[in-house]
């Protein structure tokens, strides 16, 4: 059950995070008028997990010029010797805000550096990248990114469950009990987020037991990342507070759906307006040809690509094909695209593309990085992704899907990763450190996961011989 007696912070009307002007005065002023005594000095690892130094109020002004240090070699994936130069975060003030379940505490992002220099292998500089290459043509990717999460409780037994022990529907997509049972902390985790000036729009319960999704306003790549990031600092700190266990894992338990990160997305220009739409496509999904050549390089590149957007051993419980023990799975691994189509990796609500591959594991700077990269390769080839595909894969055979010339994405990291490491693309675009960093770490996670003996190996194996 959830416990309350522990939440300290409340919302007062009005409050906003983030302070409205940007220069270094105004805003130490809006962080003593909000009693901040610490910033946290943050970037991400290559998995995406937030990393942080506690900087006392007073040296804020030290991290936005000299920057926070960081030994990089107790850091997955920057690639940095012990006897190398420290990793470097230098704020950026745009960034700063208020975490208002940590009372008394701000953060900032900014760029990491390496001898001055911005380091590769950053994932943040990584997205920067990409970023700037769209705005060197006008161009702004925004996205509208949903991470699902599930709610839970561990047993006495070490087991996890639904926080809610009543929520236990064998369909509960949308259950309202579901959902008002857990308000406490889908509340307080929404007036975070609405004071950190992150519009939410819509809250529900996923198709599982303990599993919810809360839907906030598309923004900026960078942005979209950025808050991400800070949805998880926040999710995770309210279910502790009132003992719970917020999970992004892909796929908790084999009897649960599993927790994706859809990435809706079009780029727009300097005005402002969406490229990707035509209310003219001879199709009906209101694209332009634009979005047809942006979608054909999703597609084109789509098996390196899910390595990136599904990027650990758990993460191919969920890419699966067929039916599962939870039911039909919300995560194709069918390399096509369709008009509303849930069942093709890509689908089109209409005048914008939903990206359905990616979990809520996956780092967001990389995954928004690489579909830039990709699609600005079917962009500049102005590759054809050719007919939309408006069929219910899940209902075909093998033999049927074979029929539409749809190919299906790998179906284990290894698969994945061996992708990417022989993608061109991905190497020119990310960086090759980089791939041979990420193709490295995973190769390992791949070994360290072959060499476990699992719960279900002992249950099928022990006395079987």
């Amino acid at each position: 059950m959830i416990h309350t007696d522990h939440w300290s912070w409340r919302k007062s009307p009005g409050q906003l995070a983030t302070p409205e002007a940007l220069d270094l005065p105004k805003a130490k002023q809006f962080l003593a008028q909000n009693h901040v005594r610490y910033v946290l000095a943050q970037f991400v690892d290559i998995y995406g997990v937030a990393k942080s130094k506690s900087v006392p109020v007073d040296h804020l002004e030290d991290v936005l010029t000299d920057g926070a240090g960081f030994a990089g070699g107790g850091v997955f994936g920057l690639r940095l010797a012990p006897h190398e130069a420290e990793y470097m975060l230098v704020g950026d003030l745009e960034t700063l805000k208020l975490l208002p379940w940590t009372p008394g505490y701000a953060r900032v992002m900014g760029t990491g550096t390496v001898n001055g220099k911005a380091h590769p292998i950053d994932t943040r500089n990584i997205l920067m990248a990409q970023v700037e290459r769209l705005a060197a043509r006008g161009w702004t990717l925004n996205t509208g990114i949903e991470p699902e999460f599930s709610l839970l409780q561990r047993t006495t037994d070490g087991s996890v469950c639904p926080l809610d022990d009543s929520d236990c529907l064998q369909k509960p997509a949308y259950d309202y009990r579901g959902l008002s049972r857990a308000r406490t902390f889908l509340e307080r985790l929404t007036e975070s987020l609405q004071a950190l000036g992150i519009d939410v729009y819509q809250i529900d319960h996923e198709d599982a037991n303990g599993q919810y999704e809360i839907n906030f306003k598309y923004a900026d790549a960078m942005t979209s990342a950025d808050n991400v990031i800070l949805f998880k600092m926040a999710a995770a700190e309210i279910a502790h507070e009132l003992g719970a266990i917020c999970s992004f894992m892909p796929k908790p338990k084999s009897s649960m759906t599993g927790n994706g990160m859809h990435i809706h997305c079009s780029i727009a220009d300097s005005a402002g307006k969406n490229l990707f739409y035509d209310a003219s496509d001879r199709r009906g999904m209101g694209l332009s040809q634009l979005a047809y050549h942006f979608t054909a390089g999703i597609l084109a590149h789509a098996k390196a690509l899910t390595a990136l957007l599904a990027p650990s051993v758990n993460s191919y419980k969920r890419l699966v094909i067929g039916r599962t023990a939870s039911g039909t799975t919300w995560a194709p691994v069918f390399i096509a695209y369709g008009d509303n189509n849930r069942t093709a990796m890509v689908r089109i609500p209409y005048g914008r593309i939903e990206l359905r591959v990616g979990d809520s594991g996956m780092n967001p700077y990389l995954g928004q990085a690489a579909l830039i990269a990709a699609g600005l390769d079917g962009i500049d080839r102005k590759l054809d992704p050719g007919p939309p595909q408006n069929v219910n894969f899940y209902a075909l055979s093998s033999a049927e899907i074979a029929t539409h010339n749809v190919d299906i994405l790998p179906q284990s990291l290894s698969e994945a990763i061996s992708h990417l490491e022989r993608s061109d693309l991905f190497k020119s675009a990310l960086g090759e450190d980089f791939i041979d960093e990420f193709v490295t770490l995973k190769r390992e996670e791949w070994l360290d996961y072959h060499r476990h003996v699992s719960d279900w190996e002992t249950k099928r194996y022990l006395a079987f011989f």
